[in-house]
């Protein structure tokens, strides 16, 4: 037996002694709790989560953000927060949003809403390079998995507003998924009056373009679409690669309250879309230039899109491993649909259509599905383990049902706690899932924390399905408001503790301290800056009133964990710089008066040591009201 099981013995063993001490359960909770678990109970998910001090997980677990902004990273099956990558929003816990680049990447946007990430991947399986994640403000950003850092910021996209439907991606990672939420007159910006909703509002969904080899993000065709809400998506695989599949709410066309207007039909659609055909289509010159970008309309290009019949109000589309079967549920009925993907395309060739929206043809309900699978009340998502099963969350049931695929029977179902959106299996959206864990990604927690108040943590649960019966392992509680998260197996991802100093081409990086110090242009001013226990240097610069300042600060440790940080007071700047890592931030020197820099990030013995000073000399006849400011801003 290993040490770490060895250790999970012991402390199971433990867990399981103290309930013995105990005594049995009383038979009614008390104090409006809940009564302990049977004591076998306790000790296998103890010995099951337990990561012992010094051991790791088995897992990420990349958790979205919500209107934070960012991603989560927990470790599985520890359910331990291990940290936050900041995205979409300022952080100033490692002064993203602070140094020149981050700020020039963020735009004119302080925030966020990040729903769906999407680990890159190769052959249908996670690589571990690069994660995307979407923001509701028409953006997508992608993560490099190297260093977990944002690299790349794409958007606003042209025409689409509320990117929700985003960023699911390809089998091969040619493309991130993109739709709008809100269906708008196009381009954005244009006058329509809400009278003509349902006919001068858009809808749009977009194939984001990735480099292969560098990630990098570009927009590679957008599809016109009838004024419906589009929600969630997923990539089509193996028999199914070469289609991506996208939800939609409100295909009546509603406007004003739309709990009502909006839940007139029976049925509103998946939405299947050829994306090699747009891809082929927009090379070949064809659309209309909307909004600055090449626009394809479905009338113009047939067998772009078809239209398929799902459950009224459905939130999420998922396509099994094989690619097979497209799994879509409709948030007010009690069952899941299970559409074969042959069967979709011999309805197409046989033009076995029920009618058309804005030209795009409307497939035959009953001629593409396999099954009604009766999972329970509220059904949002659908997740994937090995052997042929698939877990669905139940938001109204608030329980996860696990299910056969081919025999369509509802072979066990588990409480959560509370109101599941969300669930995520353990690489559940790949063409082999691993078949371990399930996570319930719930709305609600309902006091099975201490309170913190009116403000309560999100919950989201750790489920065991290695066996027959799902069995609950571990509560977490979370920052708001994750929505979607993926896991993989941690040996696929490959990060970085240093950045070789090889690789440092920076212009102004600066590895001798010799070399480090003020440089006059004008009245601009690059102060090449070195950081490295315990001192900055240099260790004061003097500038004029009114001079542009930029410290360009490079880290040259090369020892794990050696980062430094750089806060400068009065002028709202602070980032931390990882070693052989080179950061600059700009300000404009306005305020006269001695500054402090300092090292934010605590870095050695000496760390309170490391600091210097910014001194900003007044203009001339100016120290009265050079100092009748500095006592203002005091």
């Amino acid at each position: 037996m290993t040490l770490q099981g060895k250790r999970r013995v012991a402390i199971a063993a433990a867990a399981l002694a103290m309930i013995s001490v105990a005594g049995c359960a009383p038979s009614k909770p008390k104090g409006g709790r809940r009564a302990p678990a049977a004591a076998s109970d306790v000790a296998v998910a103890a010995q099951k989560t337990y990561v012992a001090p010094g051991d790791l997980d088995e897992y990420y677990m990349f958790s979205s953000g919500g209107h934070s902004g960012q991603v989560f990273v927990y470790g599985l099956p520890s359910m331990r927060h291990l940290g936050t990558i900041p995205v979409f929003t300022p952080y100033p816990g490692t002064g993203y949003g602070y140094d020149d680049d981050t700020r020039k990447m963020l735009g004119a946007y302080t925030w966020g809403d990040a729903h769906h990430p999407a680990l890159s991947e190769t052959k249908g399986d996670y690589d571990g390079r690069w994660l995307f994640i979407n923001d509701m403000n028409g953006r997508v950003a992608r993560i490099d998995l190297r260093d977990f850092k944002t690299k790349q910021i794409l958007g606003p996209i042209p025409n689409v507003s509320g990117n929700h439907g985003s960023s699911f991606v390809t089998p091969n990672t040619e493309y991130a998924m993109m739709s709008s939420r809100f269906s708008v007159p196009i381009p954005l910006g244009t006058y329509a009056p809400i009278e003509k909703y349902a006919t001068d509002y858009k809808g749009v969904v977009v194939g984001v373009k990735i480099d292969p080899k560098s990630g990098e993000m570009s927009l590679g065709w957008e599809i016109v679409t009838p004024p419906f809400d589009w929600d969630l998506g997923d990539a089509g695989k193996g028999v199914s690669d070469g289609w991506m599949f996208f939800t939609c709410y409100n295909s009546e066309r509603g406007t004003g309250k739309l709990e009502v207007t909006a839940s007139q039909r029976d049925r509103d659609y998946i939405a299947a879309v050829d994306w090699r055909l747009a891809e082929k289509s927009i090379a070949e010159g064809k659309g209309k230039m909307i909004g600055g970008v090449r626009v394809l309309d479905p009338r113009e290009v047939p067998g772009l899109i078809y239209l398929m019949p799902c459950g009224k109000s459905p939130h999420g589309v998922d396509v099994s491993p094989d690619g097979k079967w497209i799994i879509g549920s409709g948030k007010l009925q009690g069952v899941t649909t299970a559409f074969n993907f042959e069967k979709v395309q011999t309805a197409i060739r046989n033009k076995d259509f029920i009618g058309d929206e804005d030209g795009i043809p409307v497939l035959k309900y009953e001629s593409i599905k396999d099954a009604e699978v009766p999972v329970g009340l509220g059904p949002l998502h659908t997740q994937f383990g090995p052997d042929g099963f698939a877990y669905t969350s139940l938001f109204v049931d608030s329980a996860i049902a696990k299910w056969k695929l081919g025999t369509w029977e509802v072979v066990d179902k588990i409480p959560v706690s509370y109101s599941v959106g969300h669930l995520a299996a353990a690489e559940g959206d790949t063409v082999s899932p691993d078949g371990k864990y399930v996570v319930s990604l719930n709305k609600l927690s309902h006091g099975r924390h201490l309170s913190l108040g009116p403000s309560q943590p999100e919950s989201s649960q750790l489920i065991d399905i290695t066996e027959e019966k799902m069995k609950l392992l571990y509560d977490a509680f979370t920052e708001p408001e994750p929505h979607y998260a993926q896991i993989i197996k941690a040996d696929k991802v490959k990060p970085i503790e240093v950045y070789p100093k090889e690789e440092n081409k920076h212009p102004l990086a600066t590895w001798d301290v010799k070399e480090a110090g003020p440089k006059r242009e004008g009245d601009r001013v690059v102060v090449r800056t070195v950081v490295v226990r315990s001192t900055i240097t240099p260790t004061s610069v003097e500038v004029n009133q009114g001079d542009t300042v930029t410290f360009a600060i490079t880290n040259i440790e090369q020892t794990t964990d050696e980062l430094h940080g750089f806060g400068l007071l009065g002028y709202d700047r602070n980032l931390v710089v990882d070693p052989g890592e080179t950061k600059t931030v700009t300000i404009k020197a306005d305020k006269p008066g001695v500054f402090p820099y300092y090292c934010t990030n605590f870095c050695s013995a000496l760390h309170q040591e490391m600091q210097g000073y910014l001194i900003v000399k007044p203009r001339a006849g100016g120290d009265e009201k050079g100092r009748k400011h500095g006592e203002e801003h005091d």
